[in-house]
């Protein structure tokens, strides 16, 4: 099993940057695509990032590339995504989760964290 727990979300303002980390117990880390996801209120939970178990396969939704950056390091058992030029619209409980699969479909995924608030003013 997988446990995954965030932390870094906060309030920032538009602009700014924010750096979250999800810390992941469970030996089996370092061979399962990790993916970042989120959801606003009222909205659907949407794909972010996704980085494969090397690092050498990354992807992100179209809203986010050039402004966020996904990296995991292995021998901390912890990914990361480095968000900055932030905006009002990246308001949202920010998610990790976990595959065994290189994929970006939440429905792939089978291991979540409990979610990290992510609050941009403008």
């Amino acid at each position: 099993q997988v446990q995954l727990v965030e932390s870094g979300g906060g309030l920032v303002q538009a602009g700014g940057s924010l750096r979250l980390s999800c810390a992941a117990s469970g030996r089996t880390f370092g061979w399962r695509t990790m993916g970042w996801f989120r959801q606003a209120p009222g909205k659907e939970r949407e794909f972010v990032a996704a980085i494969n178990w090397s690092g050498t396969w990354t992807h992100y939704t179209d809203s986010v590339t050039g402004r966020f950056t996904i990296s995991r390091d292995n021998a901390k058992n912890t990914l990361y995504l480095q968000m900055s030029s932030l905006k009002p619209e990246d308001t949202a409980v920010y998610y990790c989760a976990s595959s065994t699969l290189i994929t970006v479909a939440a429905t792939d995924y089978n291991y979540w964290g409990q979610g990290t608030q992510v609050t941009v003013s403008s």
